[in-house]
């Protein structure tokens, strides 16, 4: 099982590449970075968490900005978005932003995504709510197209473009592993049908425990004709919790992220320290 790490890259936090060399040093397999392009003042959609929106969902920089900073700073670990909003960016400008950074970084990308829960944000974009999961949908199948193709097209209801001529391609292939996040089961059954893995977020209240439902997406998988080792599960959200996490180790989770503050080095570094002991036990 490996570990990876998440924060908020803001102007307050730990500089993306000094967190990257720090996660490399200690046993991290993966750093993500999070993304809101903005939060409107309405407030109208609530926090998916409860409670008050933190202020780092505020201040984020740009994923891809934090990554190719981290990118430049590394050499092993790998770097994924977690999760890149793609119903709010432009689809073919979002599939040369994948393969660029899948080529500075050495093939070493993540493309984490979802269809995100701010409605009154993605109208901002010209994204409908609604109709979101199916432009997510099309969004990826067109990018698939675009990262495969030597003259790629797309023709769907909502994405819909001529043959073209774009590169780079990425590095990975046929492409960076596309990695679903959201719910069961809606968000696992989008894994299954697109995906090249799924992440559900263990800190959301209707949980117990995430893994209670492993033994539904298995068979879901094997409902939609998936193997299920192809759609390895990452969970969002890990704790410092050893029992816990050699359970997720037992039950075949390929990887556990946790979610850092935006601190500054001197308070992240003693964190980080304490899940490499973490690391090495387990």
């Amino acid at each position: 099982m490996d570990f990876g790490a998440a924060m908020f890259f803001t102007d307050y936090s730990i500089a993306p590449a000094e967190l990257g060399r720090a996660l490399e040093a200690r046993g991290f397999e993966s750093m993500w970075a999070p993304e809101h392009s903005h939060i409107p003042l309405s407030r109208k959609t609530p926090f998916p968490s409860g409670g008050e929106l933190p202020k780092q969902y505020y201040d984020a920089m740009d994923p891809f900005v934090t990554l190719t900073a981290a990118a430049a700073a590394t050499r092993t670990i790998k770097l994924g978005t977690g999760v890149c909003l793609v119903i709010q960016r432009d689809t073919i400008q979002t599939a040369k932003l994948v393969a660029s950074l899948d080529q500075v970084s050495g093939g070493r990308f993540l493309f984490g995504i979802g269809g995100g829960w701010n409605a009154e944000e993605m109208a901002d974009h010209g994204t409908v709510f609604g109709t979101r999961f199916k432009k997510l949908r099309e969004q990826v199948e067109a990018m698939k197209a675009i990262w495969t193709g030597p003259k790629p097209e797309y023709h769907g209801e909502l994405v819909d473009f001529p043959p073209m001529m774009t590169w780079p391609k990425p590095v990975q292939r046929p492409h960076p592993p596309v990695i679903v996040g959201g719910a069961f089961p809606h968000s696992a059954r989008r894994a299954l049908r697109y995906g090249d893995g799924w992440i559900p977020n263990a800190s959301r209240q209707h949980y117990a425990d995430v893994t209670d439902f492993l033994p539904q997406f298995k068979e879901m998988a094997s409902e939609m004709g998936r193997d299920v080792a192809e759609v390895p599960v990452t969970i969002w959200g890990a704790t410092e919790d050893y029992d816990r996490l050699r359970r997720y180790q037992d039950q075949g989770i390929a990887r556990v992220i946790v979610s850092l503050p935006p601190e500054n080095v001197v308070k992240t570094l003693p964190a980080l320290d304490r899940w490499a002991e973490l690391i090495r036990r387990i």
